[in-house]
């Protein structure tokens, strides 16, 4: 096993580069080598693997990665002022790690993949890791993007069902694992877990980084799966899961109507009934069959009405119909509770005589 010659301390690096961590990117260094050696264990074996590292920094986690048997890592890091310390690492192992200076949420990482790591999808994960301690404002979006990659099996799932182990603030890792019923269960859960097997490895305390966050971390790892547990456009399961967790303490019928215009409430029902779900739920006590089955209603429909799947409750027109609405009913609830008092009075005035 080719090993890493002796190299100054991450503590050195960053007192020679006069590193720090910018507040603005979200950045915070793991210097315990401990903790950075357990992430990348919990990645699996990396005995010849491609590994492709996102937001390496001084290279904490980079080291022990270099030291796992790999055949090559790539690094992608969007702050210069890391470049020439990496560049270290990249010298030291005989040029197996490559530096890419790139922001990752637009960065195709199949560019970095050979063929001769490709893998059919539905045989065991190709020899190819990702691996990440991804600064906060980015592990959201960036997961997103990656999941709505995998359900069309393209960038570097074209190569197979590439799997991920990432760190994110503690509560989303919660809640990417959060199972139907818990108080963590949102969007993000179901949209990683339709696609993904989602295992929360372990948890690291915010004071373990420089300079400590005011959350702990969780380290996540994900394996896609042979087939979705819905089969349904990525797009179109990730909107009806946005409109049924809008509203989390509601009815599921309820954040549902958000879908359609206000005229069409007999497609709520259509839903509702054609799903066979029970209307005393709310979003986070439904399971990933539930919200499928929902899925392929509302397909469906759009099927019939592709003008549905275009509408958008928030937009002025229908923000202005929802108002008017809202107003016209508490106009009448306000006229019926009116009468109300005044037959009661009548009735009264009755009695007394």
């Amino acid at each position: 096993m080719q090993r890493l010659p002796p190299l100054p301390s991450l503590q050195e690096i960053i007192r020679i580069y006069g590193l720090s961590a910018q507040k603005k990117l979200s950045q915070n260094f793991l210097l315990d080598m401990n903790l950075t050696k357990k992430i990348v264990r919990s990645a699996g074996k990396l005995n010849d693997a491609l590994v492709i590292e996102v937001g390496p920094g001084p290279g904490g986690i980079t080291r022990p990665i270099l030291n796992s048997n790999t055949k090559k890592v790539i690094v992608i890091e969007k702050d210069r002022r890391f470049l020439p310390s990496l560049q270290i690492l990249a010298e030291a192992s005989s040029q197996k790690l490559e530096v890419v200076h790139g922001d990752i949420l637009s960065t195709d990482l199949q560019q970095f993949v050979s063929p001769e790591f490709h893998s059919h999808w539905q045989d065991p994960p190709p020899n190819i890791h990702i691996i990440g301690n991804l600064p906060f404002s980015v592990s959201t979006p960036l997961i997103i993007q990656w999941l709505h990659h995998m359900s069309n099996k393209s960038s570097i799932w074209k190569f197979g069902r590439v799997p991920l182990t990432l760190t994110f603030q503690k509560e989303v890792a919660e809640r990417i694992v959060a199972p139907p019923k818990s108080e963590y269960r949102c969007r993000l859960s179901v949209m990683s877990q339709y696609l993904c097997d989602a295992q929360l490895k372990f948890s690291i305390q915010g004071k373990a980084f420089v300079p400590p966050p005011k959350v702990d971390v969780g380290v996540v790892h994900f394996v896609p799966k042979v087939q979705p547990l819905i089969q349904q456009n990525f797009t179109l399961v990730e909107k009806v899961n946005r409109h049924l967790f809008q509203m989390p303490n509601k009815y599921y019928p309820k954040p549902l109507s958000t879908l359609f215009p206000l005229d069409r409430e007999d497609l709520v029902s259509d839903m509702v009934e054609k799903s066979g779900i029970n209307v005393e739920l709310r979003a986070f006590e439904l399971t990933i069959e539930d919200i499928g089955n929902l899925c392929n209603v509302y397909a469906e429909i759009v099927k019939k009405e592709p003008d549905i799947f275009t509408y958008d409750f928030r937009s002025k027109k229908s923000a202005k119909e929802r108002r008017k609405r809202g107003t016209l009913i508490e106009s009448l609830e306000e006229k019926l509770l009116s009468n109300y008092y005044v037959e009661s009075d009548s009735e009264n005035v009755d009695v007394a005589r």
